[in-house]
C-alpha cells in the first residue's frame, strides 16, 4: 500500500472450515431467505467455508418444487452476484431442494425426515442439522415441538451429530411472553442447541469492540469514568415502516430495536474484559454489566427515556398514515434514553442512545467522548476551548471508525485543531465485505454461539424494559402532562427537539450526524 493508505499488517487470522452441515430453512420463501440467507450460504460457498458434502432444505407454505425453487433463488443470486459464472451459481443451486407444507402439518416434517434420510444416507460422518426458523416468532411455539416430536432435533444417543435451532428476534415481547418461549424451547431443546440470532453481532465493526478494548493496552486503562465523558450509540434508519406495519404496530421501536441491537451493542462497549474469548465467558459478562443498568425511575420517566412518533415533513407521509397503521396509533418510532451504570468502572458516566425511523440518513455508530484535558498550558486557549477527543466506532453503512484528536497544524507556532484517523473497511480490505449473517451461518455451522444471545441475557434485558413497556400502555400517550406522553417529530427530521433535554448537564450534545 501507498504510505497515504491506511495500512494493515495480519497479526492472527484463523477461519475454520466446517464439517457437513444439512441446513433446513422454515420460510424458505420468504424475503430474509432470499435476500440474506441463501445469498450469505452461496457466499461461504465460494468461499470455501460450506462444505461440497452440505446441503440445503427449503419449506414454507408456497407451492414450488425443486426445480421452480432453484429457479427463484437463481435469479436472486444471479442479480445479487453479476459477476459470477453461471457454471459456480448452478454447481450451488444444485445442493438445494424444497419441500411445501403447512407448519401445523404432520406431513411437511415426515417430508423433511425422508428427505434427511435420502441425503445423509450413509455419509460418513453423518452431517449436523441447522434448524433456520426464518418466520415470524408465533411460529416457534408450533415448529420447535413439532421438530422434537419427530425426533429431527434429537441427540440423544451416541455418535450422533448436533441439531441447531436458529431463531430471529423478537424472542418475546415483555418479560412474561419471554420466559414462557424460553420454557417451550428447553422442553425439546438444550440451550446449547438455540442460537438466537442479532444479525448486527455479526457485523465487523462491532465484533471488532472486543479486538479494540481487549487486544490494544492504549485503550483498557482510559476505558473508564475517569477519563470517558460519555457514550453515544445512535443507529438510524431513513426509511418508515415499509411493509412492516403490521408487526410494527404491535411491536414499536423500544422492543424492535433497543431491548435486543441496542442494548447489545452497549453491553460490548462496557462489559469488563471477559477470562478468555469464550462463547459463555463473553456472554456472562454482558449479563453482568446489563444487570448493572440502574432501572428506570416510572415517576420520571421523562427525565431518562422519551419516546415519538413521525408526523408528515418533508414531503414524506406521517405514520399514521402509512397503510396498515391506526389512524390514532401511539406506537413509537423513535426513543432516545439515557442509561446509568451503577458499578465502579461506569459509575457517573452516561450512556445516551438513540434510534428512529424516517431520520435524513441511515447510519449506526457508537461514539465514545472523552473528557477535556483538566489544564490547558496555552495561554490563549481554556480547557474548554479545545474539542474533546472522540472514538467513532461507524456499525453502517460504512464499517471502519475514526479517533479525532488535537493536534498541530502547519502555519503559525500556535496553530491547533482537530484531527481525525479514519479508517474504513472498504478502503483496507476492499468492498466486498462479508455480509454479518455470513459470519452467523458459519458459526452456527462450527456450533460457535459467541455472537448468539443467551437465554439469561434476554430475560435481564426484559427485566430493563417491561416497566417502560408498561407504564407507557398504562398512560394516555396524548396527554402533554403525563411524562410518558408520545411526541411527535417531522419525517426527516433527527427526532424530537425534547430529546436534547437528556442531555442536560452534559458537556456534550447528540452528536450531529
Amino acid at each position: 500500500m501507498g504510505s497515504d493508505s491506511n495500512s494493515w499488517q495480519g497479526t492472527l487470522c484463523i477461519e475454520v472450515s466446517p464439517v457437513p452441515n444439512t441446513i433446513i430453512i422454515f420460510g424458505a420463501s420468504g424475503d430474509l431467505a432470499q435476500r440474506k440467507l441463501i445469498p450469505a450460504l452461496f457466499n461461504l460457498s465460494r468461499r470455501n467455508l460450506f462444505h461440497d458434502r452440505s446441503r440445503i432444505i427449503g419449506c414454507s407454505r408456497s407451492q414450488m418444487d425443486d426445480d421452480s425453487f432453484r429457479d427463484v433463488q437463481g435469479k436472486a443470486l444471479k442479480e445479487r452476484f453479476p459477476s459470477c459464472e453461471a457454471g459456480e451459481i448452478d454447481a450451488f443451486l444444485a445442493k438445494i431442494f424444497y419441500i411445501a407444507g403447512g407448519y401445523d402439518s404432520h406431513e411437511t416434517y415426515r417430508g423433511i425426515h425422508r428427505k434427511l434420510q435420502e441425503l445423509e444416507y450413509q455419509q460418513d460422518p453423518v452431517p449436523n442439522r441447522t434448524f433456520y426458523l426464518a418466520t415470524p416468532a408465533a411460529l416457534y411455539p408450533i415448529i420447535v415441538p413439532m421438530l422434537a416430536e419427530f425426533q429431527l432435533t434429537a441427540e440423544n444417543y451416541e455418535g450422533i451429530p448436533w441439531r441447531h435451532v436458529v431463531l430471529e428476534k423478537p424472542f418475546g415481547h415483555d418479560l412474561d411472553s419471554a420466559e414462557k418461549l424460553d420454557r417451550l424451547l428447553h422442553e425439546s431443546l438444550q440451550e446449547r442447541q438455540i442460537y438466537r440470532i442479532d444479525h448486527y453481532l455479526g457485523k465487523e465493526t462491532v465484533q471488532n469492540i472486543l479486538m479494540l478494548r481487549f487486544a490494544n493496552i492504549i485503550f483498557e486503562p482510559v476505558w473508564n469514568s475517569h477519563y470517558i465523558d460519555n457514550v453515544q450509540i445512535t443507529v438510524a434508519e431513513s426509511i418508515g415502516v415499509e411493509h412492516r406495519a403490521g408487526y410494527y404496530e404491535k411491536a414499536g421501536l423500544l422492543r424492535d430495536m433497543f431491548q435486543n441491537h441496542m442494548l447489545e451493542m452497549l453491553a460490548l462497549t462496557a462489559m469488563e474484559m471477559p477470562a478468555s474469548f469464550d462463547a459463555d465467558a463473553i456472554r456472562d459478562e454482558k449479563l453482568k454489566l446489563i444487570k448493572s443498568i440502574r432501572p428506570f425511575p416510572i415517576k420520571e420517566l421523562d427525565k431518562y427515556i422519551m419516546r415519538a412518533q413521525y408526523a408528515s415533513g418533508n414531503g414524506m407521509p406521517g405514520y399514521r398514515e402509512e397503510e396498515g397503521v391506526s389512524k390514532d396509533s401511539t406506537t413509537e418510532t423513535f426513543v432516545a434514553a439515557k442509561f446509568l451504570i451503577d458499578n465502579w468502572r461506569w459509575r457517573g458516566v452516561p450512556f445516551y442512545l438513540r434510534s428512529g425511523k424516517r431520520l435524513p440518513k441511515k447510519v449506526s455508530e457508537i461514539a465514545i467522548t472523552f473528557k477535556r484535558v483538566p489544564h490547558s498550558i496555552f495561554s490563549e486557549l481554556r480547557p474548554e476551548d479545545l474539542s474533546a477527543d472522540m472514538l467513532v466506532l461507524n456499525v453502517q453503512p460504512e464499517e471502519g471508525m475514526a479517533l479525532s484528536i488535537q493536534a498541530k497544524q502547519p502555519g503559525p507556532k500556535l496553530c491547533m485543531g482537530r484531527l481525525s484517523l479514519d479508517f474504513k473497511y472498504a478502503e483496507v480490505f476492499g468492498g466486498d465485505i462479508p455480509d454479518a449473517y455470513e459470519r452467523l451461518l458459519l458459526d452456527c455451522m462450527l456450533g460457535d454461539q459467541t455472537l448468539f444471545i443467551r437465554s439469561d441475557v434476554i430475560a435481564a434485558s426484559w427485566r430493563l424494559f417491561t416497566p417502560v413497556l408498561e407504564a407507557w400502555s398504562k398512560f394516555d400517550g396524548n396527554n402533554l402532562n403525563c411524562p410518558c406522553h408520545l411526541r411527535h417529530y417531522p419525517a426527516g427530521s433527527w427526532g424530537p427537539e425534547d430529546a436534547d433535554q437528556l442531555l442536560c448537564g452534559c458537556t456534550s450534545c447528540w452528536r450531529d450526524l
